[in-house]
């Protein structure tokens, strides 16, 4: 009995180890080091794996402390496709398919954005955006955790496609695509899938 006893205890204590692991919780203080930190302070600019962000036209949406006015990247068919996509999953439920403001959640009584289409933010250069979705302006919340660095400029760009789209004249159509204009919005789609640019690109080309 005596034996089973002992086992016992040195099992339980074993356990209880376990449990009262010898580690720190972030922050917690410590007498080991002299300042009664648990941790090191790191090295200065030290920079974490995978961190160094350091072009901030493309991770800050700015080029000499200003909004960009440029894209980091060319602006190709393939990228607004993505732009669209993207904008319909993030941003049409508020600003609507067309940028308006009217999306369906507005229409549920959210509250509503401003139209893409006034004129402060036809004017606004591109970083403008670019920065809205990092950071998050007004009741909109920022979206840089559910949308990858690349994909807000995609939507950026999908943005000013929108907004050129509704001032847009015949002659702002490539001449050997005039001919789309007539026909059944189904033909024309039909085409794009086949792997034919999207209508959308003249004005991609234009937001550079």
């Amino acid at each position: 009995m005596v034996a089973v006893a002992f086992v016992a205890l040195f099992a339980a204590a074993c356990r209880q180890d376990m449990h009262d692991a010898p580690r720190y919780d972030p922050l917690e203080a410590s007498t080991f080091f002299a300042n009664g930190s648990s941790g090191r302070t790191p090295v200065a600019n030290t920079v974490a794996r995978g961190q160094m962000n350091d072009d901030r036209h493309l991770f800050e949406g700015v080029v000499d402390g200003k909004p960009a006015e440029t894209f980091p990247m060319p602006v190709t068919a393939d990228l607004m496709a993505r732009g669209q996509e993207r904008y319909n999953v993030f941003c049409a439920p508020c600003h609507g398919r067309t940028g308006t403001g009217n999306g369906m959640v507005v229409q549920r009584g959210f509250r509503q954005p401003p139209s893409y289409h006034i004129d402060r933010l036809r004017n606004a250069p591109i970083g403008y955006f670019y920065d809205v979705m990092t950071h998050g302006f007004g009741a909109m919340q920022d979206y840089a955790a559910q949308v990858p660095v690349a994909d807000r400029w995609a939507i950026a760009a999908y943005i000013r496609a929108l907004q050129f789209s509704q001032r847009a004249t015949i002659d702002d159509v490539p001449a050997d695509r005039r001919a789309d204009l007539d026909r059944p919005a189904g033909a024309a789609a039909a085409e794009g899938a086949r792997g034919e640019a999207p209508a959308a690109e003249a004005p991609a080309q234009e937001a550079r």
